[in-house]
């Protein structure tokens, strides 16, 4: 009895020091961000995305005449490429409490005066360089209205994020900074997850659904205006793309 008590107690990542430095960093993660674009509700860590017409969360944000002809809105160069199997070499700029990447000829193409970052190329890269953007934009809990105003996919989530009230952030030394990622793309959507590495050693991930809409990467969000899905813990960065810039 105490033997099988001992065996399950050891096997439950619930009572591991690791699942509570993990849950640390989501915290941090949630905590940083109040427009955070990921995967539909119900779907599961495991699933492909749905195809964004479908989904009632998605149903608003059908990509427009612009963006189904692929033109970027600042006039950044496309590709056929739907996968990118390596790390991009990359400058990396800080962005709040995150370096995020930049590429004059992947994006961001546009800042404007309250720091928005946008227009990011019609490519995998592109889509994987809106992505971190976006988190890093969330570190800035000033930038919130602004962030959902300019980059939310259209329909009811970016109308509720604009309108959400600030978000407090409690007081923490904690720093997150991506450590890896995964794309998932086709011509109108993609799917990026990323690893995020904590100063403390703590490790998430989470997927972030994109859609190429008016000329640029908007993130979708749940017509709340609220996440569709937490980030999880993860024991390591097996399985991703080594990525990083601090």
């Amino acid at each position: 009895m105490s033997q099988s008590t001992e065996s399950t107690t050891e096997s439950n990542p619930f009572t591991k020091p690791g699942f509570i430095i993990a849950a640390a960093l989501v915290v941090a993660l949630i905590a940083a961000t109040i427009v955070i674009f990921l995967l539909p509700k119900g779907q599961g860590n495991a699933q492909p995305a749905p195809a964004p017409a479908e989904s009632s969360s998605t149903s608003a944000v059908i990509p427009s005449a612009a963006a189904e002809a692929g033109n970027s809105v600042c006039g950044l160069p496309a590709t056929s490429e739907t996968a990118l199997g390596t790390a991009p070499e990359t400058k990396w700029e800080l962005v709040g409490t995150m370096a995020a990447p930049t590429d004059p000829k992947v994006g961001p193409g546009k800042i404007d005066d309250q720091g928005i970052r946008s227009c990011f190329a019609h490519t995998p890269t592109g889509a994987l360089y809106a992505a971190v953007n976006l988190w890093a934009l969330g570190s800035d809990p000033s930038k919130e209205p602004a962030i959902a105003e300019q980059l939310a996919a259209k329909g009811p989530g970016r109308d509720a994020g604009m309108n959400a009230p600030p978000t407090t952030a409690p007081a923490s030394t904690l720093k997150v900074q991506v450590a890896g990622f995964n794309v998932s793309y086709t011509a109108n959507q993609a799917i990026v997850e990323l690893a995020f590495k904590a100063n403390n050693g703590g490790l998430a991930s989470v997927r972030t659904t994109l859609l190429w809409q008016d000329g640029d990467w908007k993130g979708v969000v749940a017509d709340s205006g609220k996440p569709l899905e937490e980030p999880r813990q993860i024991r390591d960065l097996s399985g991703f793309i080594l990525w990083s810039g601090a």
